[in-house]
């Protein structure tokens, strides 16, 4: 027999059995099931979550006009639940927030990612990550000792104003947005870089006009991840904002008068209501808030980078 019909049989012996490949589609399918159910049990407990809150909240907006529940005064012993002030104290926070740690954070990332030198970058960035494990209770705490006096000293009435938490929630952001930024500014191909500079372009257009669009889905879920830590913190906010139930006046000054978060208000008063009262119900309402304006932000977000997912495909 000649060697090319050797050939098929000895390539034959050296496939592997059929057990192996048995074994090896056994775990697959182990494992696909797995990570399915950790899909669908996501989705399960998002949905009951919310389902509660409906259930817990839904008498507060039968038994409460719109109207009252928009109002302007926070005053439960008079059944007066208005959620606009603690609507604009949230809003207040977290927009400094965010005015403070997106610039940042990705100037940060643009940094370690672009500039500094491999041997630096190893050392900050985990730093910045061990950051994001401090409670917020302790920064909290850190923030009414230290800067809201340094705030006041500076000219406001008070150092706990909307301000200080801001700047509380800026510095909990970034760690978030530092370092999923700087990961999706690494996954960009090497060639896109080397492309722009042989073109003629400088390092600072390459990153303006070439890095950053590139990574900019991943910018955008760093930045949204950041901005859904400033919505959801409680224990910070509350202690540094003031928890003044109150609208500031129209201004720069607004951020430096005391307010009231959605947050700090469930914190403050859960403990202090009878169950199935009707304080009780308007608590889980501001739930109910908090849950659509945090699904409202990721669908918007979600939305953004699938919109220029397949934008960019159809160029393609």
């Amino acid at each position: 027999m000649s060697t090319l019909d050797e050939a098929p049989a000895a390539w034959q012996e050296q496939q592997p059995s059929g057990a192996p490949a048995a074994r090896r589609n056994w775990r697959e399918t182990i494992i696909e099931t797995v990570i399915r159910l950790c899909g669908i049990s996501a989705v399960v407990i998002i949905t009951l979550i919310f389902l509660f809150l409906l259930k817990e909240g839904a008498p507060a907006f039968m038994q409460v006009p719109i109207r009252d529940l928009l109002g302007v005064r926070w005053y439960p012993i008079e059944d007066m639940f208005g959620l606009l002030p603690l609507l604009v104290g949230s809003l207040l926070v977290t927009i400094g927030a965010v005015v403070i740690a997106v610039p940042l954070g990705l100037t940060t990332a643009v940094y370690l990612g672009e500039f500094a030198p491999l041997w630096l970058r190893e050392i900050l960035k985990p730093v910045i990550e061990v950051l994001a494990g401090i409670p917020s209770i302790v920064l909290g705490f850190l923030g009414w000792v230290a800067l809201a006096p340094l705030i006041q000293a500076a000219g406001a009435a008070t150092g706990l104003t909307a301000f200080t938490g801001a700047i509380i929630l800026a510095y909990m952001a970034l760690p978030t947005i530092i370092s999923i930024t700087e990961d999706a500014l690494y996954a960009v191909p090497k060639e896109y870089r080397d492309g722009a500079l042989a073109l003629g372009a400088t390092q600072w257009q390459t990153i303006w006009r070439v890095v950053l669009p590139a990574a900019r889905s991943g910018i955008v879920i760093a930045v949204m991840l950041g901005v859904g830590r400033a919505i959801g913190e409680t224990m910070a906010v509350m202690l540094v904002t003031g928890n003044a139930a109150n609208i500031p006046a129209f201004g720069l000054g607004a951020w430096f008068q005391p307010v009231r978060t959605m947050t700090a208000t469930i914190a403050a008063e859960m403990g202090e209501v009878a169950q199935g009262s009707l304080h009780y119900s308007v608590l889980f309402a501001i739930g109910i808030v908090l849950f659509l304006i945090t699904f409202v932000f990721n669908s918007l977000a979600t939305r953004f980078i699938g919109g220029r997912s397949r934008r960019r495909g159809g160029q393609i």
